[in-house]
């Protein structure tokens, strides 16, 4: 007789309920981290990504080729769009200037050219009094375009030597800087955002061989800068 066979029960996991709960427990872990995450966010780079995103779109158009060059910081094209934004934004003290404010675009960016006899006495860096309240129109391009900003300063090629100013290269970089500390000082623009340099005599626009043309040379550019250029510059 042959013997039975013992049925073999297969073998119950009785832990099974722990892959569930391991689940659970990491489900609730990226709930938590995720919520942590969202209560630290920097308001202030928000609230400026936000502002920023809002100027690019126009009438909820998208505006073509903007960029962005970190994070959190979104540059406006510097586009003929642009340039004519801070042309109109600018028109009245354009007006007034007789000439000695031009607003133009290059290879750098949206340039605001100014004649250093609206900003300063013939060899001098100091600001005049009057310079002041033309600082504070000319700073509403750099509070509303969060691009990187360069203050550039500009000379004939007459020679200075001063006790102050042993050259053009120390004047034209004083008048860059004392610009630049205006709109950090008085306006609260992110000094971050701002460099500042002396080009001296080298980089004129037009023949040094006229009076007209040294006056056009003798300048401060306000240079918002493209995106090629703000990638040139220190992060």
């Amino acid at each position: 007789m042959r013997k039975k066979r013992k049925e073999v029960k297969s073998h119950e996991n009785v832990e099974r309920w722990m892959v569930s709960y391991a689940d659970f427990v990491t489900l609730l872990f990226c709930f938590f981290t995720a919520m942590y995450a969202i209560s630290n966010v920097d308001t202030n780079k928000l609230e400026k990504f936000a502002s920023s995103m809002k100027t690019a779109f126009n009438d909820g158009e998208k505006v073509k080729n903007f960029s962005v060059i970190d994070d959190v910081q979104v540059l406006l094209p510097t586009s003929a769009e642009t340039e004519s934004s801070i042309r109109e934004m600018l028109s009245t003290i354009i007006k007034e200037s007789d000439g000695s404010l031009d607003v133009k675009r290059d290879k750098r960016g949206i340039v605001i050219a100014v004649a250093d006899k609206m900003l300063y006495k013939s060899g001098s860096a100091e600001l005049k009094e009057d310079a002041v309240n033309f600082l504070d129109q000319l700073v509403q391009p750099i509070l509303e375009y969060p691009n990187p900003v360069r203050i550039e300063g500009h000379t004939d090629n007459i020679p200075i030597h001063t006790k102050s100013f042993p050259s053009n290269w120390e004047l034209s970089a004083s008048r860059a800087i004392n610009v630049a500390k205006y709109f950090v000082d008085k306006h609260d623009v992110d000094p971050g955002r701002i460099t500042s340099i002396g080009y001296a005599e080298h980089k004129p626009v037009a023949s040094n061989d006229s009076p007209d043309g040294r006056a056009k040379n003798r300048r401060v550019d306000i240079v918002l800068l493209s995106d090629k250029e703000s990638r040139k510059e220190p992060y």
